[in-house]
């Protein structure tokens, strides 16, 4: 699988992989995360943008699709019932999704942030079972609860290479 920087000419492969991934969600037991047509338009847009955008590509063709940040993310400020692992540098993995067409998407884009910097956060809805079992796969630890810019609340988690 091959990773690069999503391009505007993207946008509508991975609205399709957003749009296969509500679904999954609401099957999985996870309406409430994405729900109205989420991720937002704008913060795809934004991502792309700002060169924090890219999409996995099996065959030449786009499979999944991330944001990744390497910096200070203000909703990660305040954390309740918990606290981060260490203060150093990290980068934030967001909206994380597949096609559901070739396996290791998560691992493959870990593979990638990890090659970027040690210390990764992300976070989760506490419906998304399935995000919560490939975080604790791959040696994420839960550090207590955040919450996102509309005042939901969501599952922190950090992985520090050492």
């Amino acid at each position: 699988m091959n990773i690069r920087r999503s391009k505007m000419s993207d946008l509508g492969e991975m609205e399709r992989i957003y749009a296969y991934a509500r679904g999954q969600m609401r099957l999985g037991g996870n309406p409430n995360q994405w729900k109205n047509d989420g991720p937002p338009k704008e913060s795809v847009i934004k991502d792309i943008e700002n060169g924090n955008s890219y999409v996995i590509e099996e065959g030449g063709r786009i499979c999944g699709v991330f944001s990744f940040i390497i910096g200070d993310d203000p909703t990660y400020a305040v954390i309740e019932s918990g606290g981060w692992l260490n203060d150093e540098p990290y980068g934030t993995i967001h909206r994380i999704a597949s096609d559901g067409t070739c396996r290791g998407v998560f691992s493959r884009c870990l593979d990638f942030c990890t090659q970027l910097i040690a210390n990764i956060r992300i976070d989760t809805h506490a419906d998304n079972r399935i995000m919560h079992h490939l975080l604790r796969k791959h040696g994420f630890e839960r550090c207590g609860i955040i919450y996102i810019a509309d005042g939901s609340e969501r599952t922190a988690y950090q992985k520090v290479l050492r």
